[in-house]
């Protein structure tokens, strides 16, 4: 069994650990630059103890931003992006940037740039119709991920994080719920995956091996009619064939149409409700129940669907979900995962690991309440820890 606190490789990277900050969008580049505030938020986790930390979320173009406030990776962001993983590096961590285009879960009454996705469709984000994505904007996507890519790579970054989960674009493709395409990107799963295939070639070609590439698959979308695990294990293994990757993080849930199948716990209606403006604020407060699922936590909860790949696969896996403690960690890997990701309990601890490196039976103070999920919008953050040092004073 790997040593969970002991350097590790990935790709051409020599990590202090195993443990890696997974992508949570920060909500901190009002302008879609990087800021102090953000260079804050990663030098925490970093300095409390993480192997890596991924900064969240690098779109690929403009329209690929999720939020107009979303960092885009550009010739103007490099020197704050310097900044940034000079300052990470200073804390002795590993820096990470999450690539990729929102696809249809792009909100264009915030980017004011048309959405698009594998087929025509209706946004409940946007509340309007998301335009049918041509073969010049297939084409043009895939050399943005070639090109943020590079970016990264002068920006001093360690590694980049594709994102093919989650329904964000090339996600949307996998799903044959949302790709309705009759071309050589729809129908079949093997059509299906073509544009993660390129996407993940265009970007090896383009860094080399100078930093590590990893993606993030769902292993499944949440939605009837969507991606399930079955399609995953085999995209899965085309990817691992192709060679193009050092790792795969495995998650899960559709930010599109069910996002709560990814967190588990505690659906935060009320404060989702509060953080919008209105016509949404009212949707959300009548609807949410219906579009926010709330799904019992448990450790691990990932695990049961994450082991059927890691039987299906050779290269390293990256574990994700409900990993609080020691013990899960040691339970990953165990079961033959190469590292784990954690989100939640280091937005409540940012040391975190430091912690249970001393003492291996400390346990995770973040209790699931997802109150966190809301505050993208303003600073991402754990609610409770500001009441609590609103008590403290």
């Amino acid at each position: 069994m790997n040593d969970m606190f002991a350097p590790a490789r990935i790709g051409p990277v020599t990590l202090r650990n195993r443990v890696i900050k997974a992508a949570t969008f920060e909500g901190r580049t009002p302008d879609a630059l990087v800021t102090d505030d953000l260079i804050d938020f990663h030098c925490a986790v970093a300095a409390g103890g993480v192997g890596m930390t991924t900064v969240a979320y690098c779109a690929v173009a403009p329209e690929g931003r999720t939020q107009r406030e979303q960092l885009w990776m550009r010739p103007e962001a490099l020197p704050g992006l310097r900044r940034l993983t000079d300052a990470v590096h200073r804390e002795g961590a590993a820096i990470s940037a999450q690539i990729g285009h929102a696809g249809p879960v792009a909100n264009e009454k915030s980017t004011r740039l048309r959405a698009v996705s594998p087929s025509r469709m209706f946004s409940p984000l946007s509340m309007r119709p998301v335009r049918a994505a041509g073969i010049g904007d297939i084409r043009r996507i895939i050399g943005a991920h070639a090109q943020a890519a590079r970016i990264a790579v002068d920006a001093g970054f360690d590694a980049v994080e594709i994102h093919f989960g989650h329904n964000y674009f090339v996600s949307s493709f996998l799903s044959p719920r949302l790709n309705r395409r009759r071309d050589e990107y729809g129908g079949g799963l093997p059509n299906r995956a073509r544009l993660a295939r390129e996407i993940a070639e265009a970007v090896r070609i383009a860094v080399g091996d100078s930093i590590a590439v990893l993606a993030k698959l769902n292993m499944n979308d949440g939605v009837p009619g969507g991606f399930w695990l079955d399609e995953a294990i085999q995209v899965a293994k085309w990817l691992d064939v192709d060679g193009h990757l050092d790792a795969l993080q495995l998650t899960a849930g559709s930010s599109l149409l069910n996002p709560m199948y990814l967190f588990k716990g505690d659906a935060p209606v009320r404060e989702f409700a509060a953080a919008m403006p209105q016509p949404m604020r009212l949707g959300i407060r009548l609807g949410g129940r219906a579009f926010l699922k709330a799904y019992p936590y448990r450790d691990l909860f990932l695990l049961d669907q994450a082991r059927q790949v890691r039987a299906a696969v050779r290269m390293p896996l990256v574990l994700l979900g409900g990993v609080t403690d020691r013990a899960s960690m040691d339970t990953a890997m165990a079961e033959g995962f190469e590292f784990v990701a954690i989100a939640r309990a280091l937005l409540r601890e940012p040391d975190l690991i430091n912690r249970l490196k001393e003492n291996p039976t400390a346990q995770s103070l973040c209790i699931h309440c997802n109150k966190c999920m809301p505050t993208i919008f303003t600073r991402t953050r754990c609610v409770l820890n500001c009441v609590e040092r609103v008590d403290e004073i």
